[in-house]
């Protein structure tokens, strides 16, 4: 199976020199975390949820206005373009492994098509039960949390997503996402030096998204997979008799698929 025929074809890009406000705006018309940059229509970079919260998180720091953030200071620069006649299993490694990867279809003059891990979901084929798999060492926050606490566990932790629990009850997921949208309305609506103050006042019940999408432990790893597409997510809490017993992430999902199927 070649690139070209499970890539993203349309693509939503942004030129370097645009601001955060049109970033997020895209984000959230189109419900996406990730949009390429490009340079004189020439691959240049890729900006994630995950860029724009570490950056709106240093500028409270340093009390520089979100409006001087720029598509070309918030870019990862180190992309990776592939060629859409690559073969799907030579590049299971690069999209299969934790964090904000995408892979530009194309070459260094020009993007054809991006390759994500939703893309790759598709594949997911296998009926391993999800208890097999899942992650069970959970991290979660309560809805009383403070968003910066919430953070500094993503960020320490390594994860885009927590679960918030409430006396045992899942209730929702906040993510790299959902702390972005927070900052940016806390960055619009209140002069700067009242900023860091709302900051730390902003609990994870005023952010979450809820409810969260779930599954059943008694469902397997296809099931999983259909449900992410179905609702475009990228993790699951995996629920028996309404409690949590672990979490499945595309990125375990995509380390099923039998590259030699492809």
């Amino acid at each position: 199976m070649k690139v070209q025929e499970i890539m993203t074809r349309d693509v939503i890009y942004v030129d370097k020199d645009v601001d955060m406000k049109y970033v997020l705006k895209l984000m959230k018309k189109h419900n996406i975390t990730k949009i390429p940059v490009v340079e004189d229509h020439k691959p240049a970079g890729l900006i994630t949820d995950s860029n724009i919260a570490k950056k709106l998180g240093a500028i409270r720091t340093r009390g520089v206005p979100a409006a001087h953030l720029y598509a070309s200071s918030i870019m990862d620069k180190d992309i990776q373009i592939i060629s859409p006649l690559s073969d799907v299993s030579k590049i299971l490694s690069s999209v299969g492994t934790p964090g904000p990867t995408m892979l530009f279809v194309g070459n260094e003059d020009d993007i054809v098509g991006v390759i994500t891990k939703a893309d790759l979901l598709k594949l997911v084929k296998d009926t391993t039960h999800l208890e097999e798999i899942m992650k069970e060492m959970i991290y979660t926050v309560s809805p009383d949390d403070r968003i910066i606490h919430a953070r500094r566990q993503m960020i320490d932790a390594d994860i885009a997503r927590l679960p918030v629990v409430n006396n045992g009850m899942l209730i929702g997921i906040i993510s790299d996402i959902d702390i972005v949208y927070a900052l940016d309305k806390i960055k619009k609506g209140f002069p700067l030096g009242k900023q860091k103050h709302q900051l730390e006042e902003l609990l994870v019940n005023d952010v979450m998204s809820a409810p969260a999408i779930t599954i059943s432990s008694d469902k397997n790893v296809a099931d999983a997979a259909k449900t992410m597409i179905d609702h475009h997510v990228g993790c699951l809490p995996v629920m028996q008799n309404n409690k949590i017993l672990g979490v499945i992430t595309r990125t375990d999902l995509i380390k099923t698929i039998d590259a030699e199927s492809l």
